[in-house]
């Protein structure tokens, strides 16, 4: 009933933005796509101010470098010449006055130090951009903002990374890439922490593949797959099998049955994800193709997702067959990869959005709106799939964030855009493939001139999608945007009651351009959450089990969970009882620990990890709540938690306050107990006790 209400209500809030990305393909084959510029569009608009700089700075004396690095505000261009400004003494502003320690000169305008600062272009290092370098490069042109290609001494706003979060060691501003992500959308823990929501709402988290992960699981795979050929004999499943290192359709490869050589001679030295094989997808001229959409992670506290209006089709560059013996080799078949399609002698390059081997999704939303098919469902159903995807990644991501950027300590602030690979089947359903940390942004492909010799040749469909995807990322994490706005505000206040300006005065630049994106296409991502978090809240049952894992770690920058610390997660909750006893608790935590312990490659911490903590919480909340559903048995032990721990924080900020009148807060014992509010010792003030009675009242309703 639920799920019901939510796809009619997601599918309305898309229906404007759906409609007019499948329309425009069809309106004209030269139109432009809906928040995109188009290479030919673009090209002479970009010319004209490039020209109009030169001029200007032929005009005037260029600052020096580190003039700019440093801020020293420079004279708006369109501000006329009076009359010649006199030399720059040291020690003195332009006008001639005493320059204050930390603070620029003051116009006569009135014009304040923010308003200075607001009108400075937002600077970027592209050091480490890596293969994305060339549409980062015009998304910055294009914004006017200030490039810094071999990096800057003084601090830049955004940083740039290729590859990961520790591409440099970054204190401020903001950076690209999360901490984590990298692992956390690797095949095999990816797999589990969709697995951790399939056992909570298997309904909701049906999009994804059954999977096994190998060689952990090799047994029940076998087990599982025997079972199922025992009940029904006319089952003959296809499997894909896809390495946990791998990338670009590097050693993924099709199985009929669980006794395949290559997947036995293969387990330990490559552990990999096993599942199910789509064998019914969509087709298109009779070739099997993915969609590769472009999300947008701005925030992981408070969540906020967006995700493109546009993405890219890739096709395989052979007719479709279902799987049998004598095709499952046939990659250019049953792989969508386009980096393995690019060496079928059928890839077609076309610079047509509608045609070739790799297209544009919206093309390919505009051919199935002629033929009848509903593309406000198909959107609805992708933006679900895509929210619930990043609510099960996001547990974990909490966990690497505290873990590399402690609350307190000096760093960045993060956002990321992640590559979603999604396959529609032949009744329209969404699958998830897999999610990459770093999608490609080149906007090139190599073509082979003569045997051995290849030149990278352009590519508009990439240009297309992806300069337009970046560009409106760092649209959306502009960090002077905010000063912008306040100071238009600030513009518009005084002319309610002061005199209109004579035709003699020069307007500021301000006044001549309000609006610094007036000349930028509408921005091609769409906020889908926290829009649709009504919806989709109830699905973060885990995400509230990271914070408490997080609360009683302890230490900071550690991300497992030591016996003290569970000891007193249990003491704290009070979920020790006759029949749980704390030496049973650390007889689960033991056996717990060591099970994930073995199945993890990362050994630098010891103690219990995030997945051993829920697999922990599972078994309590069926201990405590034995007569409900899973994820009711889990809600239920979150809220009871959830819920003594506010009365011991409530206890604290109660103790706190007397003890700054005349008391004294008696000290925690451990730096776990410390960290997660434990119980106050025997000589609590009377205050504190009385506080904690009167809060306590609906204690016996949770427990």
């Amino acid at each position: 009933m639920q799920r019901g209400s939510s796809e009619r209500e997601l599918a309305a809030g898309w229906e404007a933005e759906a409609v007019a990305v499948a329309e425009a393909p069809a309106a004209a084959a030269a139109a432009e796509p809906v928040g995109v510029d188009s290479r030919a569009a673009g090209e002479p608009e970009r010319k004209a101010p490039e020209e109009q700089s030169k001029e200007r700075a032929r005009a005037q004396p260029r600052a020096a470098e580190e003039g700019d690095a440093l801020g020293v505000p420079r004279p708006p261009p369109t501000l006329p010449l009076a009359k010649p400004q006199p030399a720059r003494v040291r020690g003195l502003c332009p006008h001639r006055k005493p320059r204050s320690k930390g603070r620029g000169c003051r116009r006569s305008s009135g014009r304040s130090a923010d308003e200075s600062c607001s009108q400075r272009p937002v600077t970027v290092d592209s050091s480490k951009a890596r293969t994305s370098l060339d549409a980062l490069k015009i998304s910055i042109r294009q914004l006017k903002w200030k490039e810094f290609p071999f990096g800057r001494r003084l601090p830049c706003d955004i940083y740039w990374h290729g590859v990961s979060f520790h591409d440099n060691d970054i204190f401020s501003g903001q950076v690209n890439k999360f901490p984590g992500m990298t692992e956390m959308v690797r095949k095999i823990t990816l797999s589990r922490a969709v697995r951790i929501m399939q056992n909570l709402f298997p309904e909701e988290y049906n999009f994804y593949p059954r999977s096994w992960i190998l060689p952990d699981e090799f047994q029940l795979f076998v087990a599982q797959v025997r079972m199922v050929k025992d009940g029904d004999p006319s089952w003959k499943p296809t499997f894909i099998v896809k390495p946990d290192s791998g990338c670009q359709g590097d050693g993924i490869y099709l199985i009929k049955d669980p006794s395949d050589i290559r997947l036995a001679g293969t387990l330990q030295s490559r552990p990999a994800v096993v599942q199910e094989y789509i064998c019914k997808p969509l087709l298109i001229d009779k070739l099997k193709f993915d969609i590769r959409l472009y999300v947008l992670l701005k925030s992981l506290d408070p969540l906020e997702i967006y995700i493109a209006k546009d993405g890219l089709s890739r096709f395989c560059t052979e007719p479709y067959q279902e799987p049998s013996p004598k095709n499952l080799h046939h990659t250019f078949m049953h792989l969508t990869n386009y980096s393995l399609n690019i060496h079928s002698g059928n890839f077609v390059h076309s610079d047509s959005t509608s045609t070739g081997s790799k297209r544009t999704f919206s093309s390919i939303l505009c051919r199935l709106s002629s033929k009848g098919v509903d593309i406000k469902k198909v959107w609805s159903d992708i933006i679900s799939l895509v929210i619930k995807t990043v609510i099960a990644l996001t547990p974990e991501l909490k966990v690497f964030y505290q873990s590399d950027i402690p609350a307190g300590r000096p760093g960045p602030t993060c956002f990321q855009i992640l590559g979603f690979d999604i396959l529609l089947m032949k009744n329209l359903k969404p699958i998830l493939l897999e999610v990459n940390a770093n999608p490609s942004m080149r906007i090139e492909h190599e073509q082979e001139l003569s045997p051995g010799v290849f030149e990278n040749v352009p590519s508009l469909v990439d240009e297309e999608v992806k300069v337009a995807v970046i560009r409106d990322t760092l649209r959306l994490m502009d960090p002077l945007k905010n000063k912008r706005e306040n100071q238009s505000q600030k513009l518009k206040q005084p002319r309610a009651v002061k005199e209109e300006p004579s035709d003699s005065e020069p307007a500021s630049a301000s006044d001549a351009n309000p609006n610094p994106e007036a000349h930028l296409p509408s921005i091609c991502l769409k906020q889908v959450f926290p829009k649709y978090a009504k919806q989709f809240n109830y699905l973060r049952l885990v995400d509230r089990m990271a914070n408490l894992f997080i609360r009683f770690l302890g230490i900071k920058g550690t991300m497992k969970l030591g016996p003290t610390g569970f000891r007193t997660f249990i003491r704290n909750c009070k979920l020790s009882s006759s029949s749980l006893s704390m030496a049973a608790v650390d007889i689960l935590y033991i056996d717990i620990t060591r099970r994930w312990n073995s199945m993890t490659l990362d050994q630098r911490d010891s103690g219990m990890c995030l997945q051993g903590f829920v697999e922990a919480f599972f078994y309590l909340a069926q201990r405590k709540f034995k007569m409900l559903p899973l994820h009711e048995q889990v809600a239920s032990l979150v809220d009871l938690c959830e819920y003594h721990l506010s009365l011991l924080d409530e206890k604290r900020l109660v103790c706190g306050r007397s003890g700054a009148s005349g008391g004294r807060a008696p000290d925690s014992g451990t730096p776990q107990e410390a960290a997660a509010s434990a119980p106050l010792a025997q000589g609590t003030p009377a205050a504190c006790t009385n506080s904690a009675h009167k809060v306590s009242h609906s204690r016996h309703a949770l427990s």
